[in-house]
């Protein structure tokens, strides 16, 4: 006879309480087999991303998913862009065959850069440096839909994704992961925590993996390292201090393709997805350290102070090629007469960041009556120095390239190159927010205000000037959720959001406006002990963006505003004791209101309009567990002219996991089943990236 025990398990944020089953005789059995509802129970110390306290994300009005490091597993999920493949409103295939940095739009907006416990991870706006964290030292990925500069201060319209990094716990957990796979797939990872003492506990996360890039020629290398200590300094303060280092010596540079022989047939037909633009001289090679502390400290039952503080030093150094067209100034893609020898420039980018961001919160407990107020105050200063170094070898001046015979072998460290740019950049940022979460029976409403002061030198090492920015801005939120006893409760939220640019209009001269976005959004959930289920509907409207010159590419006009309006509907069930399904559904209907002239009123590029998700779990045996999953999307344009739309493409990913004993599991994935060849996005007609290809990996993995 079958008998539930509930057993409990600490996660780096919460303690979940799971059930297994257990066999016992039939004669010591006195009563029936019951089934128990999972039920989590958070941390003190633990924060989403959302509010930034520890409002059950059902709870928040607000759209809002966590995706756990079981998920990740499964999926065996390298990036966060592939992480998110299943997330309704997130189109992640920018450029799917690159992986320098992770890039993909919410809602209809790119992302910009990612978070990483709760502080965003820095990027300049024009530059390719990107601290990116790996899927394997991240614990889960928080996605808040919608703006949230109320919290965040700089930020897209779309919202924010945050990765929750592994911390220390007391129960002693190892894994040891093998991992192989085609594309000479080779990783090794490593993931240990217990307790030094009773008030001391460690982690340390550790991965190398090496394997070849889609596009012929590529390389993909990483070794990361992540220790970290948790110390607790008395019952109600501890301290946790982590380095996180990471070295990139190969990544895939981001060498687009031309639209004849991707989207348009050539005189030869389509290329293969491995094609290559590029040359073994091509590369993009990137350094991290990241060293941080965070102090969380329960004053007493009404206050608790959460503190964190992280210095970013990363540097990268990329060798790459491009094709541009424009007819001008007489400039071509393929050499006259031909529709495969492309005409290409060469380049390098030489970036640097140095950054050190902080934030701290107050959160104070109140009540009067039957009002509960949890009141969050909250300071965050950054100060970052950016340089940028670009040299070229000119336009059409490196070495032509014959698609269908390529020689990759033509550049090397020879090649003549000018530089043409040499900016330092210095930012600080200064922001103060406030928060009211106010909880009334069955009602929880959200009132919050940020103000940032903003200020930007860019010193041009190539002319001598400088150029000073300085802004503020103040940015709110108010949302409301009602929860009924069925378990249905329905949301509506108003937020802002505020990007800062620097730099000077091409047209007028006068130096660029803060980007600014609203966002009205209105929606369902529904929670029961099998079912969860979600419905928004949402309207952002961004102004002030920038449009490039079409004479040059380099400069930018303050022209543009966008408006993205659409619904996402998601649903998770667990159908019985051998099956869960989780599928949703999404339209981000985008429109291109202000622009030049002939743009207004068409669709931006790089946004499905249409997508469509549903993964499956299988539970066979106690043993095994078996994954489908199934992700379409359509209604990507190729360019903001809207001259055509890629073809709606329907991807199958398999995926498998099998318990050899209690030490020893197996787990095998495999995305793309049918080896898809298709475009991934393009940033016009003449700049397209392949959708990846099939991706097959095999894990051996101990746990003791």
């Amino acid at each position: 006879m079958s008998v539930t025990a509930v057993t409990a398990t600490t996660t780096a944020n919460a303690a979940e309480v799971t059930q297994s089953t257990v066999t016992i005789p039939q004669q010591a059995a006195a009563m029936p087999s019951t089934t128990l509802d999972t039920i989590t129970v958070y941390a003190d110390s633990y924060r989403t991303a959302g509010t930034k306290t520890s409002l059950d994300p059902d709870e928040a009005p607000i759209s809002y998913t966590r995706i756990e490091q079981e998920t990740l597993a499964e999926r065996q999920a390298d990036t966060v862009a592939a992480a998110l493949r299943y997330e309704p409103g997130v189109s992640t295939e920018g450029r799917g065959t690159v992986n320098l940095f992770d890039e993909y739009r919410i809602r209809g907006f790119e992302a910009g850069s990612n978070y990483y416990d709760g502080l965003q991870l820095p990027r300049f706006y024009n530059g390719n440096l990107q601290p990116q964290v790996d899927a394997y030292a991240t614990e889960a990925i928080e996605v808040v839909k919608g703006s949230a500069s109320s919290l965040y201060g700089y930020g897209s319209p779309g919202g924010i994704v945050n990765q929750v990094a592994k911390v220390p716990t007391a129960n002693p957990a190892h894994e040891v992961q093998l991992r192989a796979g085609n594309q000479n797939l080779q990783e090794v990872a490593v993931d240990s925590t217990g307790a030094l003492t009773d008030s001391i506990h460690y982690r340390l996360v550790a991965l190398g993996r090496k394997k070849d890039g889609q596009m012929v020629e590529t390389q993909e290398e990483r070794v990361l390292v992540n220790p970290s200590l948790t110390v607790a300094l008395a019952d109600n303060l501890s301290v946790n201090a982590s380095v996180y280092y990471q070295n990139d010596p190969h990544q895939v540079p981001s060498t687009p393709l031309p639209g004849i022989g991707t989207i348009k047939d050539a005189s030869y037909g389509k290329l293969d997805s491995n094609t290559f633009a590029g040359d073994r001289w091509n590369n993009f090679e990137k350094e991290l350290l990241m060293p941080s502390v965070s102090v969380n400290w329960d004053i007493n039952d009404q206050l608790k102070f959460k503190h964190i503080s992280r210095y970013t030093d990363a540097n990268s150094h990329q060798q790459n090629t491009y094709h541009y067209e424009n007819p001008d100034y007489g400039l071509t893609t393929f050499v006259p007469g031909t529709d495969n020898v492309l005409m290409r420039t060469a380049y390098t980018t030489d970036e640097t960041i140095k950054n050190y961001a902080t934030d701290n919160q107050l959160l104070i407990n109140m009540t009067t009556g039957a009002v509960n107020h949890n009141l969050l105050l909250g300071l965050e200063y950054q100060d970052s120095e950016y340089t940028f170094d670009y040299s070229t070898s000119g336009l059409g001046a490196a070495p032509t390239l014959d698609l269908t015979q390529p020689n990759y072998q033509q550049i090397n460290d020879n090649i003549i190159l000018a530089q043409a740019q040499n900016d330092v950049i210095d930012i600080n940022q200064l922001g103060y927010y406030l928060q009211d979460e106010i909880a009334i029976d069955k009602v929880t409403f959200i009132a919050g205000i940020r103000h940032d002061s903003y200020e930007q030198t860019v010193d041009n090492k190539l002319t001598g000037s400088t150029e000073d920015y300085d802004d503020s801005n103040t940015s709110g939120r108010v949302a409301a959720l009602y929860r009924f006893d069925s378990g249905l409760s329905p949301f509506i939220s108003y937020s802002q959001s505020y990007q800062p640019l620097v730099g000077s209009d091409a047209d007028t001269g006068t130096s660029y406006k803060a980007v600014t976005a609203d966002q009205l959004e209105a929606g369902v959930k529904y929670t029961d002990h099998a079912t969860q289920a979600s419905l928004a509907l949402y309207k952002i409207t961004r102004e002030n963006e920038l449009v490039p010159d079409i004479y040059n590419y380099r400069k930018f006009k303050q022209v543009g505003e966008t408006e993205s309006k659409g619904f996402e509907a998601s649903l998770r069930n667990r159908v019985n004791d051998w099956m869960d399904v989780a599928a949703s559904y999404s339209l981000t209907d985008a429109e291109i209101i202000k622009d030049d002239a002939p743009f207004i009123g068409n669709t931006p590029a790089q946004i499905a309009k249409h997508q469509a998700n549903l993964w499956t779990d299988f539970y066979p045996t106690d043993d095994l567990k078996l994954n489908l999953g199934v992700r379409y999307q359509s209604g990507i344009e190729i360019d903001k002219a809207n001259t055509g739309k890629l073809p709606a493409v329907t991807l199958v990913d398999l995926g498998a996991d099998y318990q050899i004993n209690p030490l020893l599991s197996v787990g095998a994935s495999v995305s793309n089943v049918f080896d898809k060849s298709y475009v991934g996005s393009c940033y016009d007609t003449n700049n397209c990236w392949m959708g990846p290809e099939r991706q097959m990996s095999v894990s051996l993995k101990a746990n003791f």
